[in-house]
């Protein structure tokens, strides 16, 4: 099996789960494969909004219910629970509807926002329409960088495979330093 029916076998999978736990690197990767003609725009966007909403409101009603008492429990969630808790009050619609666009407090918030009791309704009307903005910028953001591409390439479909390769690469180089850095955060602010 290629790279490509890998791709096109289950890149709308890969984005649903991958954006239903965290972010914008596959969803970046996926709007450059539909531009490359391996998925369509359209549906990467859909598989993003569902992922993202979806896990979102998931880590809500998780916080709803038990946020308090998770947060007391891990003194490495305190600090990033107070930015958002401080954010909350001031802006709250804004924060929800942004939240996805913030590094650092992405994962965190629909958590905290659940734990500060935020109204069901209101933060599923945000969550709702700040995934669907949050997936269409960051597909599209992948999508106009495989034209770009196009535009500087004389023959992008010699070069595909391997610029696909380079970026899923560099994705995962970030992906791992990411992970590495908030472990480390969290063994520092560890008793």
């Amino acid at each position: 099996m290629t790279i490509q029916s890998l791709i096109e076998n289950y890149g709308y999978l890969t984005v649903l789960i991958w954006t239903f736990i965290e972010g914008e690197t596959i969803v970046i990767l996926a709007g450059f494969a539909a531009q490359l003609g391996h998925l369509e725009l359209q549906w990467v966007i859909t598989s993003a909004i569902a992922g993202s909403f979806t896990g979102d409101q998931v880590w809500y009603y998780v916080g709803r219910h038990w946020g308090p008492k998770i947060i007391a429990r891990r003194p490495s969630w305190q600090q990033s629970a107070d930015k958002v808790y401080m954010h909350l009050h001031r802006h709250k619609n804004f924060l929800i509807l942004t939240f996805r666009f913030y590094y650092g407090l992405r994962n965190v918030t629909p958590f905290v926002v659940g734990s500060a009791h935020v109204s069901r309704v209101r933060f599923f009307v945000l969550n709702l329409i700040g995934a669907i903005v949050w997936a269409v910028v960051f597909a599209y953001t992948g999508f106009l960088s495989g034209e770009a591409a196009g535009l500087f390439l004389d023959d992008i479909k010699r070069y595909e495979i391997y610029a696909l390769g380079g970026v899923v690469g560099l994705a995962m180089l970030i992906w791992v330093i990411t992970l590495v850095r908030r472990r480390r955060q969290g063994h520092k602010h560890e008793p």
